[in-house]
């Protein structure tokens, strides 16, 4: 079959998808946005429609990325070139650590679609550098029209790259890899999932409903408090997952290219959660990969349910980038040091690390602002929703300016029962 048959194929399936879903509300296109963007941003004409979202990590450490078909305005209010631009400006962040796209195509329309050529140069314009550290391409809500596409594509596309593609039918099963809660879906594409489960039982949707958590174990590490380990551990300041992941990355890890950018196993992640949630004895050096303990403290901070800068710092944390540069430093030490001290503690423990880590970035390639990148979504977060795009910046910059100034913003104040690295 010819390219331009393919072609002509992938629009009339992209028609039937639109007349199937007209009794549907029709999504209204650009006006999505958990957010206010910034009027300074340099790309706001695009980013002003919450086309693209940042949400934090995966389940596994990495970057998590949400593209939104039904937030693309129609084809003569965007300037796609500047969409490509764009796209690339926010992936250049993160590509060069291990991350994820999930992307909402419900609401992809004849209006809105970029034209075939621009998918082709966007394609080509995506090169090794974006596509080695992308680990999982999601296609949520995929139809006949993104099966043409693939047709189309599959001259251009490498089998490795295939393999990373996994077609997701329903909102509820990203919940197997994904932070569900942190998810910023558009209110459309919920709508949407709702009516294709109300279609697979023949009737309406049952409501999608997670268990109730089972009480803690007493040796429970990860997804408990500060507090409650503590209590666990004979008043041990610096949770034990905590101190062993730091030692031995001190010891072992300050060398390492990359260190704290790449992913590891997801089920061997999981076994070593559970050795410690149970209490048991674990050693790295069996597992031969460096980067385990480094997605285990990730992780750990991660699962914190208030994280460990508390929630009641994240707006304070985000009006960073309004006080002049030169008094930034002062105003990250008097956040810390509003902290309650067992986050103080931990904190301050945790940064001295990060310190040291980004002293050698010559040979790890991991300076104060790249390990901000990673860092910063795991040490603060709303406490409804997640960290949205426009949140990175501040976010990042604060992180980088406890990593980068550690000895100033830390100096002070000197808690009895501190410990560190």
């Amino acid at each position: 079959m010819m390219l331009s048959d393919l072609e002509h194929l992938a629009e009339i399936e992209l028609r039937k998808d639109e007349e199937e879903e007209q009794e549907e509300p029709q999504p209204r296109a650009g006006r999505f946005s958990n957010s206010t963007v910034d009027a300074s941003h340099p790309y706001y004409d695009v980013a002003r429609h919450g086309i693209l979202q940042v949400t934090g990590d995966d389940n596994y450490g990495r970057k998590l990325i949400i593209f939104s078909s039904c937030c693309l305005p129609p084809s003569h209010q965007l300037n796609h070139q500047r969409l490509l631009e764009y796209l690339k400006y926010t992936l250049d962040q993160y590509v060069e650590s291990d991350y994820t796209v999930v992307y909402f195509h419900y609401g992809l329309r004849s209006m809105n679609k970029p034209s075939m050529r621009w998918l082709r140069d966007a394609y080509k314009e995506f090169d090794r550098k974006y596509k080695k550290n992308l680990k999982v391409l999601y296609v949520v809500h995929p139809t006949n029209f993104i099966r043409a596409m693939w047709n189309i594509f599959k001259p251009l596309i490498s089998h490795k790259f295939g393999k990373k593609l996994t077609y997701v039918n329903y909102l509820a099963e990203l919940r197997e890899h994904l932070n569900y809660e942190q998810l910023i879906i558009p209110p459309e594409v919920l709508r949407h999932d709702e009516k294709l489960r109300a279609a697979q039982k023949g009737g309406p949707p049952p409501s999608v409903k997670t268990p109730p958590p089972r009480p803690p174990l007493p040796t429970q590490q990860f997804g408990v408090s500060l507090q409650y380990i503590q209590d666990k551990n004979n008043g041990a300041v610096i949770p034990p997952v905590v101190k062993q992941t730091v030692s031995y990355l001190k010891e072992k890890g300050l060398h390492t290219e990359g260190i704290f950018r790449r992913s590891a196993r997801v089920q061997l992640i999981k076994d070593i959660q559970k050795l410690f949630n149970l209490g048991k004895p674990v050693s790295f050096d069996q597992y031969g990969d460096i980067h385990v303990p480094a997605v285990i403290l990730k992780t750990f901070l991660r699962e914190l349910p208030e994280p460990l800068l508390t929630f009641d710092l994240y707006e304070p944390i985000l009006e960073i980038t309004k006080v002049e540069s030169s008094l930034r430093v002062s105003r990250c030490k008097r956040i810390a040091e509003s902290l309650p001290e067992p986050n103080y503690i931990v904190l301050k423990y945790l940064l001295c690390f990060l310190h040291m880590v980004s002293q050698d970035s010559i040979i790890n390639k991991m300076g104060p602002s790249n390990l901000a990148c990673v860092f910063g979504v795991n040490l603060a977060r709303p406490r409804q929703g997640s960290v949205s795009l426009d949140a990175l910046t501040p976010l990042n910059i604060f992180t980088e300016l406890l990593i980068e100034f550690y000895h100033t913003v830390f100096g002070s104040r000197c808690p009895v029962a501190q410990q560190l690295p």
